[in-house]
C-alpha cells in the first residue's frame, strides 16, 4: 500500500469514528436537555453501550499498523498530514491502554452521575451527590494508572484537556496572577462605588431570547448548523456542521442568559470555523479546552462588556426593555454590565473575581488526587477555601460545592483550561488591536466579522496543527503570560471604581 493510499485509510477510520463519537455527542446532549426525568437509568445504558463500541473502533489494529507505516514515511507527509499522523498516535496509545468494559462503565457512572448531582443541587444535598464523585473521582485516577504516561494523575486529567500544560506550569502561571489580582480586587470592592445588578428586574424571558438570538446572530453563528436550548448549567457540544449551545434565563438576572450566551457562541464560533473539510480528523478539532475558552472568553468579555459593543447594542436593549430601563442611565448600564461584586457563584461572577474562582477548584482538586482531601470533607473544606481567596462562606452547598457540572461529568483537570482561556483571550484582544486597524470601531458599528476573520485565519483554520505555545509565539511572539490580562483587567476596571 502506498503512503497515500494508507493516509486515506487512516482518515476513513478517523471519520467513522468521529461518527459515533457525535452519535455519542448527541446522546449526551439529549440527557443534559430534554431527558425525561425517570430516564436516567437506559440513557446511561445506552451511552455506555455507544462508548464500549467507540472505544473498539478507536483501538481497532489497523490503526496502528496504518500508523507504522505511515510513520516509516514521514518525509512524504505535509505538516497537515503529519499533525494527524501525531495526534491520532498520541490518542491511540492512550486508549490500547483502556479496557472495553472500563470505557464503558466509566460513560454509564458519568451520566448517573450527572442526573445525581441535578438532583442534588436542587435540593443543596451533598451527601446524595458524594457516592457519585467518589467513583468520579476513582475512574479519573485509575485511568490515569492504566494509561501511566504521567507519574502525577492530576498532571494527565489536565493533559486531556490542554495538551502540553501540567500542574507546575498552571501552579506558576496562577501565582504570578493571584498575587497580581488580589489587590485589584481589593481596591475595586473597597471604592465607595457600588454598583447593584439588582436594578435590572422584569426582563421578559421571550424578549431576552429574542435579544440572545439577534446578538448571537450577529457575532457570526450559522444557526443553520446550529441551536439553542435551555439546560441547567449552559454548555456547548458537537461539531461545526451540527453545532448544540445552551443557556438559562431569569427574568431578574437577564445579563446571566445574554453573557452565558455569547460565551456559548465564542465556543460554537471556533467548532464552525475549524475546517469542515477535515471534519473528524485533528485538523477539524480544537487545540484544547485553554484555547476554546479562549475564544468563548474574548467574545463574552472583552468584545461584550466593552463599550463599542454597547454603543451599537444599546439601543437596540432600550427598544425591547423601555420600561426597565426607562431610569437607568447609560453610564449606570455600562457600570452594571461591568459590576464587580464578590459572589459565591462561578458563572455569576465578574471577570476579575472569576480567576479566584478557578485558583479555588485548582487547589481542590489538587488536593483530591493527592489524597490529602476526603470527598466527605469536600464542602467543609470548599467553604474554608472560599473564605480564604474570595472572603465568601457561601449560605448552603448549592451556592458552594454543588454549583459546577464539571465534576459530575468526570471533568477534572478542566477548571484551570477557564483561566488559562483567559489570560491567552486578553493576550489576543491586544494583538488583535494592534493588527487589525479600526477594529473597536467596526464593534462600535455592529460589524464583528473582522475580528471573526482574524481569529479565523490566525487559530481556526490550522486545527490541532500547532500547540497553544506555539500558537501565541506565532500571533503574539510569546508563549502565555498573565501581564496581559493584569493589564486589561487594570484599564478596564479600575477607572470605573475610582471617584
Amino acid at each position: 500500500m502506498d503512503t497515500n493510499t494508507a493516509y486515506q485509510d487512516l482518515v476513513s477510520h478517523l471519520k467513522n469514528n468521529f461518527y459515533l463519537k457525535s452519535s455519542l455527542d448527541l446522546l449526551q446532549w439529549d440527557a443534559e436537555v430534554n431527558l425525561p426525568s425517570n430516564s436516567g437509568d437506559i440513557r446511561a445504558a445506552q451511552i455506555a453501550a455507544l462508548s464500549e463500541v467507540l472505544h473498539n473502533k478507536s483501538t481497532d489494529p489497523a490503526i496502528s499498523k496504518l500508523l507504522d507505516q505511515l510513520e516509516s514515511n514521514q518525509n512524504k507527509l505535509t505538516h497537515p498530514q503529519l499533525t494527524v499522523l501525531r495526534e491520532t498516535r498520541r490518542e491511540y496509545q492512550r486508549a490500547v491502554k483502556l479496557p472495553a468494559e472500563f470505557v464503558a462503565k466509566k460513560a454509564e457512572t458519568e451520566c448517573l452521575s450527572y442526573l445525581a448531582w441535578v438532583e442534588a443541587r436542587k435540593n443543596s444535598d451533598f451527601s446524595a451527590f458524594a457516592p457519585f464523585l467518589q467513583k468520579e473521582l476513582d475512574f479519573a485516577i485509575q485511568e490515569a494508572e492504566f494509561v501511566g504516561s504521567h507519574t502525577n494523575p492530576y498532571d494527565y486529567a489536565i493533559d486531556k484537556h490542554d495538551p502540553g500544560l501540567n500542574t507546575k506550569f498552571i501552579e506558576k502561571n496562577f501565582s504570578e496572577l493571584k498575587t497580581a489580582l488580589i489587590p485589584i480586587v481589593t481596591q475595586i470592592t473597597n471604592s465607595a462605588i457600588k454598583p447593584d445588578s439588582s436594578i435590572l428586574k422584569n426582563f421578559p424571558i421571550s424578549l431576552q431570547e429574542q435579544f440572545v438570538r439577534e446578538v448571537t446572530e450577529k457575532l457570526g453563528f450559522d444557526y443553520t448548523h446550529g441551536r439553542m436550548d435551555r439546560s441547567v448549567h449552559p454548555f456547548c457540544s458537537g461539531n461545526s456542521q451540527d453545532l448544540r449551545m445552551t443557556t438559562r434565563f431569569n427574568e431578574n438576572v437577564p445579563l446571566d442568559s445574554l453573557f452565558s450566551s455569547i460565551h456559548e457562541t465564542g465556543h460554537g464560533l471556533y467548532e464552525q470555523g475549524l475546517p469542515k473539510e477535515n471534519i473528524g480528523t485533528p485538523l477539524a478539532r480544537a487545540i484544547g479546552m485553554a484555547v476554546h475558552e479562549s475564544q468563548s472568553r474574548l467574545w463574552e468579555n472583552q468584545v461584550g462588556r466593552s463599550k463599542a459593543f454597547w454603543k451599537f447594542w444599546e439601543p437596540r436593549y432600550r427598544e425591547l426593555f423601555g420600561d426597565q430601563l426607562k431610569h437607568i442611565d447609560s453610564d449606570l448600564l455600562y457600570l452594571t454590565i461591568n459590576s464587580v461584586e464578590r459572589n459565591p457563584i462561578r458563572v455569576d461572577s465578574d471577570e476579575v473575581t472569576y480567576n479566584l474562582h478557578i485558583i479555588l477548584r485548582f487547589e481542590l482538586e489538587k488536593q483530591l488526587f493527592n489524597g490529602s482531601l476526603k470527598i466527605k470533607d469536600l464542602p467543609e473544606v470548599w467553604n474554608a477555601t472560599s473564605k480564604e481567596i474570595l472572603n465568601i462562606t457561601p449560605k448552603n452547598n448549592k451556592e458552594g460545592v454543588l454549583q459546577d457540572v464539571h465534576w459530575s461529568m468526570g471533568y477534572f483537570g478542566y477548571f484551570p483550561s477557564y483561566c488559562l482561556g483567559n489570560m491567552m483571550a486578553a493576550q489576543l484582544w491586544y494583538a488583535a488591536n494592534a493588527q487589525i486597524s479600526g477594529l473597536q470601531d467596526y464593534i462600535a458599528k455592529g460589524d464583528f466579522s473582522h475580528l471573526l476573520n482574524w481569529l479565523r485565519t490566525n487559530i481556526h483554520q490550522y486545527g490541532q496543527q500547532y500547540t497553544l505555545h506555539e500558537t501565541l509565539q506565532r500571533i503574539t511572539g510569546e508563549d502565555l503570560s498573565s501581564k496581559h490580562l493584569i493589564k486589561y483587567l487594570s484599564e478596564r476596571y479600575l477607572p470605573l471604581y475610582t471617584n
